[in-house]
């Protein structure tokens, strides 16, 4: 009986684990990376050159972790606000002690930040920076207007562009999804920020939606998605590649789409079904790799 209640018990603290790291996010980066060194960069003659590339999947490793540490600081220090925000989901302080959070937030940091410079100066620094500011946007930084948005969007393409990086070639086509991620992940911060906006004003956050109000956040919305779309045209011509160019007429109507239903968003329900809608868009335009 006592073996069962501890299986059953390690079932649930692995369940929650993959919770606290967001498993699905951590899916999305592994692919974007393994998919920009496989179809932009054109380092190796076969997949499984790729496949049996230690250092590929060192650096992806990396991220990873760097990735995960992100999520668990901000865990920790977002506890009173998620209390309010989505108090079902909360791990930190309930299946996992605060000193274990931090813990594991060290350890995967540390662990990234070696692996980094085993595979490069560059890297290894780049990593660095990446774990300083992730921190530094958990404990203060997300509190404040847009900055905080800014630098989640920025480390997000970073992530990308570090393919380019390690393998030194391809680098304008890899930088151009590096934009592409960017954007849509600074998009979808703001969104998330409107979402959490009760919990968020009750702990003296000062995120654009708490500023402007709902109104003003959607205009600005607008103004970003549309210079977003614009870019992301421009840079298609500037490389003369057709299928950018095509992609980008494809997902037109999406954004089309993303303001309509910006525009009638009134409920914490609809917030989070534009956050969930811009992963589609970003999950879309990694698969968009394929076709280069």
């Amino acid at each position: 009986m006592a073996s069962t209640k501890q299986s059953k018990s390690s079932r649930f603290f692995f369940k929650d684990f993959l919770k606290l790291i967001r498993l699905q996010n951590l899916f999305i980066v592994l692919l974007a990376q393994f998919m920009a060194a496989y179809f932009l960069v054109d380092a190796h003659d076969t997949i499984f050159g790729y496949f049996s590339d230690l250092n590929l999947w060192l650096l992806i490793g990396s991220t990873l972790l760097i990735t995960a540490a992100g999520y668990i600081i901000n865990d920790y220090y977002d506890v009173k606000i998620d209390l309010i925000n989505k108090p079902d989901r909360v791990l930190v302080g309930n299946s996992f002690k605060r000193r274990v959070a931090l813990l594991l937030h060290s350890v995967f940091n540390l662990v990234a930040v070696a692996i980094g410079f085993a595979l490069s100066y560059t890297i290894g620094l780049i990593n660095l920076i990446a774990t300083f500011c992730l921190w530094l946007y958990s404990n203060q930084l997300k509190r404040l207007p847009l900055i905080g948005n800014l630098m989640v969007a920025i480390l997000t393409g970073i992530s990308i562009a570090l393919v380019g990086v390690y393998y030194g070639k391809n680098e304008v086509l890899v930088n151009t999804y590096a934009l592409f991620s960017m954007g849509i992940t600074l998009i979808r911060e703001i969104v998330k920020d409107m979402e959490d906006l009760k919990g968020d004003s009750t702990h003296g956050c000062k995120t654009l939606p708490i500023i402007w109000g709902y109104r003003k956040t959607k205009h600005f919305l607008y103004l970003i998605s549309f210079l977003f779309v614009a870019s992301l045209f421009y840079l298609a011509t500037l490389l003369g590649n057709p299928i950018l160019i095509y992609y980008f007429l494809f997902i037109s109507p999406i954004f089309i789409f993303f303001i309509y239903t910006l525009y009638r968003a009134d409920t914490i329900k609809a917030y989070l079904f534009l956050s969930n809608y811009c992963k589609i868009i970003m999950l879309s335009g990694i698969l968009s790799m394929i076709f280069f």
